[in-house]
């Protein structure tokens, strides 16, 4: 059984919803997340899905063994009563998939208690359902907030919560203020028990959540610090999906950071795999990458 999958994600800025997930099938990639993000003219949402093409894609992932998950809309905040449909939609549509994850945003401007309480319906659904539910921290949570949310969780006996865990999003927890430039430190203040589940890995140089391909940004010349990471998944035996949350052009740069993840994750103690595999031709100023 693989121990991890790698894939990229819809966009609303390419051609079609189809397009990263034809291109995801054609390439070979074992994991592929759904993201409704319809935009003034741009983007797509559940609407421009028919049943035929959810079969379609619920089929072609069995068959091609993708293993599928949905992001949750940004605007579905589960703090705010009238995004609860909005939620349902969305693992409505995880259901219609095939997908075995629904991931969402943590939101924290109520507190995390009224956050880890506001979510208690969506974690009895998913656990009906069998879909995993993952939370996403964003650029304005430092490490201690997972830590905090998680133990509250745990602590609460109301629902199940095993299918609940900590989607790391690495390029977030570059941009965030605790953490700047720094995503080691993050991976590092994390308590072991927040079970990292699910993987969004894009690139940043501090100062805008730019979404980079990975090996694109400070890694481009020095890939050091995703060497780093990689061993640190590892050694808490993290088992999942990793989302390369991008549209590139070429998209052939997602390949490039496909391959070379699979190199890394194939043996994390050979430091010549990364060179091996790494895309040519980059020439990015290095930037601190952390310890």
């Amino acid at each position: 059984m693989k121990t991890i999958r790698i894939g990229n994600q819809t966009s609303c800025w390419a051609a079609s919803p189809m397009e990263p997930f034809d291109y995801a099938v054609a390439n070979r990639f074992d994991a592929f997340e759904w993201f409704p993000d319809k935009k003034p003219g741009v983007g797509w949402d559940e609407t421009d899905l028919s049943e035929t093409q959810r079969r379609t894609i619920r089929e072609t992932a069995r068959v091609r063994d993708i293993r599928l998950s949905v992001h949750a809309r940004w605007q579905a905040n589960p703090l705010q009563p009238d995004s609860y449909p909005l939620l349902e939609t969305d693992l409505r549509l995880a259901q219609d998939l095939g997908a075995t994850l629904l991931n969402i945003h943590l939101h924290h401007e109520s507190g995390l208690k009224a956050y880890a309480s506001a979510l208690l319906p969506l974690i009895q659904k998913t656990a009906e359902t069998g879909v995993s539910l993952s939370i996403e921290n964003t650029p304005l949570h430092a490490p201690e907030l997972i830590n905090e949310l998680f133990a509250r969780l745990g602590d609460q006996n109301s629902a199940p919560t095993g299918h609940v865990g900590f989607c790391l999003d690495l390029g977030h927890a570059n941009l965030c203020s605790a953490t700047l430039n720094d995503y080691l430190a993050f991976v590092d203040r994390l308590h072991q028990q927040v079970p990292i589940i699910h993987l969004h890995l894009h690139e940043n140089w501090g100062d805008a959540d730019t979404h980079l391909p990975l090996f694109t940004g400070p890694a481009g010349t020095n890939d050091s610090g995703i060497r780093k990471f990689v061993k640190r998944m590892k050694a808490r035996k993290f088992s999942g999906c990793i989302i390369l949350e991008q549209w590139p052009r070429p998209p052939s740069l997602l390949n490039h950071a496909k391959d070379t993840m699979v190199a890394l994750f194939a043996d994390a103690e050979a430091p010549g795999a990364a060179a091996k595999a790494r895309p040519a031709g980059l020439s990015l100023a290095p930037v601190r990458l952390g310890r």
